[in-house]
C-alpha cells in the first residue's frame, strides 16, 4: 500500500492526478476491507485514510484520518452487533439480528458524515444497507443512495451528475459501480477482488475527472 502518513496540503492533493491515482485509491479501498476481514484495525484505518485524503480534498490530513477512523469504528461496531447472532458455521439468526440495536453502527457513521460535511442520511442508509445485507432484503438501493451522498461530498457539489436521457430515477452509473464492487467483494476470491479493483478504479476516475 502507499504511505498514507506523508503530509500533503490540499493543493498538493488536488494536483496529484497521475493516471495511476484512481487505481491506487481502488487498491487502498479494497485493502481496507480485506484488513477489516483480517481484524487489522490499524491497517484498515490507514488504507481508508489513504482514500479519504484524496477523495475529500477539502479536508485537512487530520480530518481525513478522523473520517477514516469513524468508518472503521462503524465496521468494528457492526461486527460486535452481529457476533451474538452468527454461530461458528456462519449461520445467521436472522430474526434476532434484525431486531438487534444497530445504533452503535450508525453513530460513528454520523460522525464521519459531520467530519466530511455530508448529510447524516448517509449514516442511516449505510447502516440499513449493512443490516439488510446480513438479514436479507433490498440492500442495493440504500447502498447506492448512501454513495450518492458521499460522491456529492467528494465532488464538492450537491447536484449529482445526471443522465441525459431515460432512466433518470436511477442512482447513476458512479454509485452503481460502487455496488458492483460490493457484489464482487462478496465472492471472496482473488479473481473477483481484482475485478473489484478494476471497477472501483473507474469509480474514482469518474469522481476525479468530474471534479476537475
Amino acid at each position: 500500500m502507499s504511505d498514507p502518513d506523508t503530509p500533503a496540503s490540499t493543493a498538493t492533493r488536488q494536483a496529484e492526478m497521475p493516471e495511476s491515482l484512481p487505481s491506487r485509491m481502488a487498491e487502498e479501498l479494497c485493502a481496507g476491507f480485506v484488513l477489516h476481514d483480517q481484524r487489522d484495525r490499524t491497517g484498515s484505518i490507514e488504507a481508508f485514510f489513504a482514500v479519504d485524503r484524496l477523495q475529500f480534498p477539502h479536508l485537512t490530513e487530520d480530518e481525513a484520518r478522523e473520517a477514516a477512523t469513524a468508518y472503521v469504528d462503524s465496521l468494528w461496531a457492526k461486527d460486535e452487533v452481529e457476533a451474538p447472532y452468527i454461530d461458528d458455521r456462519d449461520v445467521v439468526d436472522v430474526e434476532g439480528l434484525a431486531d438487534a440495536d444497530w445504533e452503535p453502527v450508525e453513530r460513528p457513521l454520523r460522525r464521519r458524515a459531520r467530519i466530511v460535511g455530508m448529510s447524516e442520511e448517509y449514516a442511516r442508509l449505510t447502516t440499513l444497507a449493512w443490516k439488510r445485507h446480513k438479514v436479507g432484503g433490498d440492500y442495493w438501493t440504500p447502498t447506492m443512495k448512501a454513495q450518492r451522498i458521499e460522491i456529492d461530498a467528494a465532488l464538492g457539489a450537491t447536484d449529482h451528475p445526471e443522465k441525459n436521457g431515460f432512466g433518470a430515477d436511477g442512482c447513476g452509473h458512479i454509485a452503481a459501480r460502487y455496488l458492483v464492487g460490493v457484489e464482487l467483494h462478496d465472492m471472496h476470491t482473488e479473481r473477483h477482488w481484482n475485478q473489484a479493483i478494476d471497477v472501483m478504479s473507474e469509480y474514482y476516475a469518474e469522481i476525479l475527472q468530474t471534479r476537475d
